[in-house]
């Protein structure tokens, strides 16, 4: 990696644990994904159109003035920059509709993902990484406008099979919410390909408070998504039907991720 990218990414890093905060609950769901190796090429630039509806939801509001999931639809498109051959900017524009059906720009989000470690051209291995992110949003969607996240990417690109691990750590910066104790929402993904770009699996999401104050299980939020990965490009997506396990959970969440081929895209 070049000198000036390693230290943007550093500087991001480092700026987004030294102003690290508490986490308040957030509706917004303008990305359920667990990453993987994936990454632009040096200059390559990318789109993809993360989609989501939640047909039965929590409906009770975590705090005054939010709005929650239930029968919203969400669509945001997250445009890709291949920096170096290992670091990979991104930014997200995410809107809704909400179950009323009144439109909104939830706010905008910032991210650098870093993936030095990874199988070469579609070989078998270990791939290790990480990305962070700065959000900016609507105090309807969260009860901190301004937060951030560092998500380590760790996991194992098999013959046929796939399995990634994200212990994510979210901190919100703003309204009286900042503290040093992060959030840990971590994300597992398991998948097999059973025909040439096809692949079935399995994932989980969980929002578990607290590093150092785990929510007992019923206060948790944890979904489990049944997959599917189709990559047969020019068509290359994700889609998956999610159950939420406990009752701080939505019930039932559609969400499908779609890559849009664009000039100079992967």
């Amino acid at each position: 990696m070049h000198t000036s990218a390693r230290t943007l990414f550093a500087a991001v890093l480092l700026g987004a644990s030294a102003l690290a905060l508490s986490t308040a609950h957030a509706a917004q769901q303008d990305e359920i994904q667990v990453y993987t190796d994936d990454i632009n090429k040096k200059g390559e630039t990318g789109l993809e159109v993360h989609l989501n509806t939640t047909p039965q939801g929590r409906t009770k509001p975590d705090y005054p003035g939010e709005i929650t999931n239930n029968h919203g639809f969400r669509f945001t498109p997250e445009f890709s920059y291949g920096l170096t051959s290992d670091v990979e900017l991104g930014f997200y524009l995410p809107m809704l509709i909400d179950g009323a059906g009144d439109f909104y720009v939830v706010g905008s989000k910032y991210r650098v993902k870093w993936m030095p470690v990874r199988p070469k051209d579609d070989a078998t291995g270990w791939f290790l990484g990480a990305n962070t992110e700065l959000s900016n949003v609507d105090r309807k969607f969260s009860q901190s406008r301004w937060s951030t996240e560092l998500r380590p990417i760790v996991g194992y690109k098999g013959k046929d099979w796939l399995f990634s691990f994200n212990p994510i750590l979210d901190w919100d910066l703003s309204d009286g919410l900042q503290s040093w104790e992060p959030t840990f929402v971590p994300s597992v993904k398991l998948s097999k390909e059973v025909a040439k770009g096809l692949s079935i699996g399995a994932e989980y999401y969980s929002d578990m408070g607290k590093l150092a104050h785990i929510e007992p299980w019923n206060k948790q939020d944890n979904r489990i998504y049944g997959i599917i990965d189709v990559d047969m490009k020019p068509l290359v997506f994700n889609f998956g039907v999610g159950y939420g396990l406990t009752e701080a959970s939505d019930r039932w969440t559609v969400k499908a991720i779609i890559e849009v081929p664009i000039n100079g895209s992967k």
